[in-house]
């Protein structure tokens, strides 16, 4: 854990102002640069000294045989690990002979800017070598949001107190040594040399690699070529090998005079184009790139990144650490999809190996919410994605003997990767999850093409698995047994209630589009005796209830389960995966992650108010957040009960989680969900929007600390700005003519929102419901908000 704050608080950078060594891995993810296609973690240039060098390209994986002291019948037989593919990043430089190694000599100062609104890293160092010479380097890199396979480094070295001789190697480096694997199963298998060479090509100014994968069969091309400006006996020259590709400049340098090299550098890989058609698309890459050359990449890499932010910027005072945080979330969010293009949104984006590079149902639950209404492009691509790897869904059914589709519960390209059944297999609820992502995009676009074009198809396929997977008791009450719901510690249980009402609403929405579009139904074999099943099934869910304690069971006769003894667990022993065995947490009443709560965050609709206060009071005191899911569910439903405090809490630790570094697995990649969660946090907390029945809702409340939220949202065509005080509320449409009219709820009141002018309402006081909630002993939220300022 970072327990020092390790960056200045400012609004808009994440400034690291010293080198740390004892963190390195940690920021390499912090500073991590993706477009959704390509991703560099925040390596040094020189390489060296590394936490854990990356560079990702989504999608790109190898197959690895999956372990099982004792085999049994459906067990996936291959997991998917990301692969490290060729380091581009590499600029080492040699002063006088010395090579510039931060570990050595003097390194006089340092200092790294992630920007986020040029999407640019920034370095700046001054180093005295052993020798006594010193020199100014300035980098900045990027990977680019308009030119997919682009990323660029300008590198610039300053000569200090005398003459030097300067020696600069740019490489492409493949098949890099990695650190050992950790027995932490949420690390990475590490795979030793998994690339292949099957091609080298250098040219005067550069070069690139061609590579495959041993068993999947991937081929990837790296290429580079550079602009070089310095003095005028300046030499360049490049040599290549099977594994790298090294272009050398030189040149002396007098005080004052400066050495500047672009690299440029691209990337390509597919499982189908050939070896010439890859080494042509990296080249072409590499011809745009330079057409519009350095100014022109960071010009227009800050013109995409105005039009994000305008659209989907949150203003946030009272709270400086959220500010800064919430916008590092959201620029991380948009890095991992904004050029995903058809390919998964990963857990870790592309910032680090950790999970194998698997994405989860924390992309459909999490994170796409606050792109549907911030990018909702992006959206769209990563339910194409889902929607390509069908026919894997509805093969993985038949194996399970079901009908309908049945999603992986962690893959990259598909296929169920997880050797833990009860975890992996059984996690049936990823199903709804992707139904429920559709339903919201179509509802907040009106992207009824992609409705018609896909949609349809995934939501019948996902009903005819829960219709299948369910069943209806003697009393007409339909069950769906045997499955584990977002709380892996509570797993192959009856009645999860996250899964049921996920799968009612998943049901009910299917049914409700088989009708509208019943030409396109009748083409997937839909039938009216189908659909009234669906809707039967839904109507009669079984939601388990425990009259006694006056609270619902998160699964059949959960309340019944013996305690966990929270007061004599030492906090060593968290998260308790790593230190108890699944047996003994599979039969407590112990809680990794919110399941119930997050049951009342998205299908809030399902519950009253006061079930909702006790409900959250309840599993609040057995909720140990060993997940970095949990702690912006719980910031909402804290909001939402009453608890604005507890919830503010809550929303620093889901926005903090990754720049202090909460969870101590940071050097893995940063935490996608949680990143999102700072904004589903504020947005659906403090700003308590809603869409359970169609249409947009909000019930705004702010905690004591914050002086003022407001955060965008778009919705159809038009562009809403909600701005959040302490007592009144102001709701503005941003874009649109004198006849576009958007209506929407303020606390249950119905309001009409104009382009004419902007309305504002006033915030009804928060009160709190229920009994005051506790957390287990030594669990309670580890950032808590800053004093309230004097007035």
């Amino acid at each position: 854990m970072i327990r020092e704050r390790a960056y200045p608080v400012e609004p808009w950078h994440v400034r690291e102002t010293r080198l740390d060594m004892d963190v390195l891995a940690q920021s390499e993810s912090v500073f991590a640069l993706s477009n959704g296609h390509v991703g560099l973690r925040g390596n040094l240039d020189e390489g060296e000294p590394h936490g854990l060098p990356g560079t990702y390209l989504n999608s790109f994986y190898e197959l690895r045989p999956l372990p099982y002291a004792e085999a049994g019948f459906g067990f996936p037989e291959s997991g998917q690990t990301i692969v490290n593919v060729t380091n581009g990043k590499l600029i080492r430089l040699l002063v006088d002979d010395e090579p510039l190694d931060v570990r050595y000599g003097e390194l006089l100062d340092h200092e790294r800017i992630l920007d986020l609104r040029a999407g640019t890293l920034h370095r700046r160092l001054h180093w005295r070598s052993p020798a006594g010479r010193e020199v100014r380097v300035r980098s900045t890199r990027l990977v680019s949001f308009t030119q997919r396979s682009v990323a660029a480094i300008s590198y610039e070295v300053e000569a200090v107190d005398g003459p030097l001789r300067l020696i600069l190697q740019s490489e492409l480096v493949a098949n890099e040594s990695l650190p050992p694997q950790s027995r932490d199963p949420r690390v990475a298998a590490v795979l030793e040399s998994p690339l292949l060479a099957e091609g080298e090509l250098t040219t005067g100014d550069g070069g690139l690699l061609i590579h495959r994968t041993k068993v999947s069969g991937l081929r990837v091309a790296a290429a580079m070529d550079h602009e070089v400006s310095g003095p005028t006996r300046t030499t360049v020259e490049s040599e290549g090998y099977e594994d790298w590709v090294r272009t050398t400049v030189g040149c002396v340098l007098a005080p004052g005079e400066t050495l500047r090299v672009v690299k440029y550098l691209t990337y390509g890989w597919s499982s189908r184009r050939s070896l010439p058609a890859l080494r042509d698309q990296v080249g072409a890459a590499l011809a745009a790139a330079k057409l519009d050359g350095w100014d022109g990449l960071r010009r227009a890499q800050r013109e995409y990144l105005d039009e994000f932010w305008d659209a989907a910027d949150v203003v946030v005072e009272g709270d400086p650490e959220v500010q800064q945080a919430v916008r590092f979330g959201m620029f991380h969010v948009l890095q991992a999809g904004a050029r995903a293009e058809r390919r998964p949104i990963s857990a870790k984006g592309l910032t680090g190996p950790g999970y194998d590079g698997h994405a989860f149902w924390d992309t459909e639950m999490f994170v796409l919410p606050v792109l549907t209404y911030t990018q909702p492009s992006a959206v769209r691509d990563a339910l194409f994605w889902r929607h390509s790897t069908l026919d894997q869904a509805q093969d993985r059914a038949r194996t399970l003997n079901l009908h309908g589709a049945a999603f992986p519960w962690r893959t990259i390209e598909g296929a169920e990767s997880s050797a833990y059944w009860p975890a992996g297999t059984a996690a049936f609820h990823i199903a709804a999850d992707v139904a429920d992502a559709l339903r919201r995009y179509v509802l907040v676009t009106g992207d009824e093409q992609l409705e018609r074009e896909i949609g349809l198809e995934l939501l019948v396929e996902t009903a005819r698995l829960w219709r299948s997977l369910g069943h209806h008791d003697r009393q007409g009450n339909f069950h769906i047994d045997g499955v584990t719901g977002p709380d892996e510690y509570t797993a192959v249980k009856n009645d999860n209630i996250y899964t049921n009402l996920m799968a009612q609403r998943n049901l009910a929405t299917a049914a409700d589009a088989a009708m509208r579009l019943h030409d396109e139904a009748l083409a997937l074999g839909v039938t009216e005796e189908e659909a009234a099943g669906w809707r039967d099934a839904a109507e009669s869910m079984s939601l388990p209830y425990d009259p006694e304690m006056a609270v619902h069971e998160q699964v059949e006769g959960f309340t019944r389960l013996q305690e966990w003894d929270f007061e004599h667990t030492p906090g060593g022993k968290y998260p308790l995966l790593l230190h108890y065995p699944y047996f003994d947490l599979y039969r407590k009443q112990v809680v990794k992650q919110a399941d119930l709560v997050l049951a009342m965050h998205w299908r809030g609709d399902a519950f009253t108010g006061e079930q909702k206060a006790r409900n959250f009071a309840y599993y609040e005191r057995r909720t140990v957040r060993d997940s970095s899911l949990s702690a912006c569910t719980q910031a909402v439903l804290a909001a939402e009960v009453g608890q604005p405090e507890l919830a503010h809490s809550y929303l620093r630790e889901a926005a903090l989680m990754d720049l202090h570094d909460l969870n101590e697995n940071t050097r893995d990649g940063v935490h996608m969900a949680s990143l999102a969660g700072a904004w589903i946090a504020l947005v659906s907390g403090f700003g308590g929007l809603r869409d359970h029945d169609g249409s947009l809702s909000f019930a705004p409340r702010l905690p004591s600390r914050l002086t003022r939220l407001e955060f965008s949202l778009q919705w159809r065509s038009m562009r809403l700005r909600v701005d959040v005080r302490p007592h009144q509320t102001t709701y503005a449409l941003r874009n649109g003519g004198p006849d576009t009219v958007l209506e929407l709820r303020h606390h249950d009141e119905t309001v009409t929102v104009t382009c004419a002018q902007p309305t504002t309402l006033p915030n009804p006081p928060a009160e709190p419901s229920g009994p005051n909630p506790e957390q287990p002993a030594g669990r309670a939220p580890l950032m808590h908000p800053p004093p309230v300022p004097d007035k």
